[in-house]
């Protein structure tokens, strides 16, 4: 009977993992266990006894769940040339990516920063941003008085805008990013065409 019991608790052990990584994709790492234990078919008292807490359940999927992520944005940006390119691109997807899955949204503003696994991932992305930030700066692409405490808060707030406003269609969302990041460069100097400061070209 020891083989079959085991086996039986390894299969509940992932229905759990499979349903959590479902329900926290679409509604994030602070939706209700009672949402993950009905879509596992099991009592939220089985996730307890499997997991040990929600953190616990947290802790065994978030790398799963957000990582690829992650990870995906940084190879991508890393491919870009151009200082100001990789960090512009680095914030527009992150933003992007907070907007799209309420899960990663949760891990960049650390809604549990008590979890290792979170704060890895959290630590991972802000400092990648960091050495963006430097980079740019250095090639006086971007702003010298941004931080990278700046910039970790710039992504704090974006949560909380993805979270408060989501009556916000995708594109209307992308469209006002370009306000943030133009905000973020380096002022351009005046053009002396004709003499006058500032004259677009056409």
């Amino acid at each position: 009977m020891t083989p079959r019991l085991r086996a039986d608790a390894r299969r509940n052990v992932e229905g759990i993992r499979q349903a959590a990584l479902d329900v926290f994709r679409t509604g994030g790492l602070t939706t209700p266990l009672d949402e993950v234990a009905r879509a596992a078919g099991v009592s939220k008292g089985t996730i307890y006894h499997r997991f040990g807490s929600r953190k616990g359940l947290i802790d065994a999927v978030v790398e799963e769940l957000v990582l690829v992520r992650i990870e995906e944005i940084i190879e991508a940006v890393e491919a870009l040339d151009g200082p100001l390119a990789r960090f512009e691109q680095y914030l527009l997807r992150t933003w992007l990516l907070q907007y799209d899955e309420p899960a990663a949204n949760d891990v960049l503003m650390r809604v549990l920063p008590e979890s290792e696994p979170l704060t890895t991932l959290f630590d991972r992305a802000c400092g990648f941003g960091s050495r963006l930030l430097r980079d740019a700066q250095a090639a006086g692409a971007v702003r010298d008085d941004i931080t990278p405490d700046d910039l970790t808060y710039l992504i704090l707030e974006r949560g909380v805008i993805a979270r408060a406003c989501d009556q916000q269609t995708r594109d209307d969302y992308r469209r006002r990013l370009d306000f943030v990041l133009r905000g973020l460069r380096t002022a351009r100097p005046a053009n002396p065409t004709n003499g006058r400061a500032g004259c677009c070209r056409r």
